[in-house]
């Protein structure tokens, strides 16, 4: 038998465009504090620091709104201040720091088996699968469909454009589209505006905030099954 390694205590920072949430390994509930077009990763680390001021962490995991590349931030953000691509996490953390797309690290949280691919209905449209416990990042927002993109028909502006009705047709034909083109075995569907969907697609699920936190945790303990209890 080897010796089991010491559990490790992570700070979980999930980077929104309205808010920065924070969760951290033995809390039960999260903390926020409110982000938007000012936000710049120095303002973020120093909100996080004083919010997390009573909580012990070793590592931190980020989810970040925006294009991640091998753990590097690859473009700065739409709603947020500039200045995220080249920023040095963990010399203004003073611990090391693992940063992944915020999608993706919703989507390692909801996994469960098998080929898995999650959908953010937001603003956007995040998006990213799990194959067999790996995740994969993806772009499917940009990719081109009737007029438009993906993202233009199940964004936010979408939903605001076609009506309710006419923009669920377009997610279920969108999600069967995606499940036919990528072989999926499971299909979860998050975001803010999967409360203006009246039902979920067959054979999809409902996300929840709460996995991004558990995502958090997964990148650093891959085996974590933490999952928090919903509020």
């Amino acid at each position: 038998m080897g010796v089991q390694p010491e559990p490790m205590n992570i700070l979980v920072v999930d980077v929104g465009g309205s808010n920065v949430k924070i969760l951290a390994t033995g809390q039960t509930e999260a903390r926020k504090f409110p982000s938007g077009p000012t936000l710049t990763p120095e303002a973020m680390v120093s909100g996080v620091k004083e919010l997390a001021t009573d909580w012990t962490y070793e590592v931190v995991a980020i989810g970040y709104p925006g294009l991640v590349h091998q753990g590097q931030i690859a473009k700065e953000p739409k709603n947020l201040a500039p200045g995220w691509v080249g920023f040095d996490f963990e010399t203004a953390f003073g611990c090391p720091v693992r940063v992944i797309n915020d999608a993706a690290m919703q989507a390692l949280g909801s996994y469960e088996q098998g080929t898995m691919l999650f959908l953010g209905l937001g603003t956007g449209l995040g998006s990213a699968m799990v194959v067999e416990g790996v995740v994969v990042p993806m772009e499917l927002a940009h990719l081109p469909y009737k007029k438009g993109t993906y993202e233009y028909y199940l964004g936010k502006g979408g939903l605001a454009r076609l009506g309710k009705k006419k923009w669920r047709e377009h997610v279920a034909t969108c999600i069967d589209h995606l499940v036919a083109a990528l072989q999926l075995d499971d299909v979860v569907i998050g975001g803010g505006q999967v409360k203006e969907l009246k039902e979920l697609p067959p054979g999809c699920r409902p996300g929840h905030n709460r996995n991004a936190f558990l995502g958090g945790f997964r990148l650093w303990d891959p085996g974590s099954d933490r999952l928090l209890p919903v509020p």
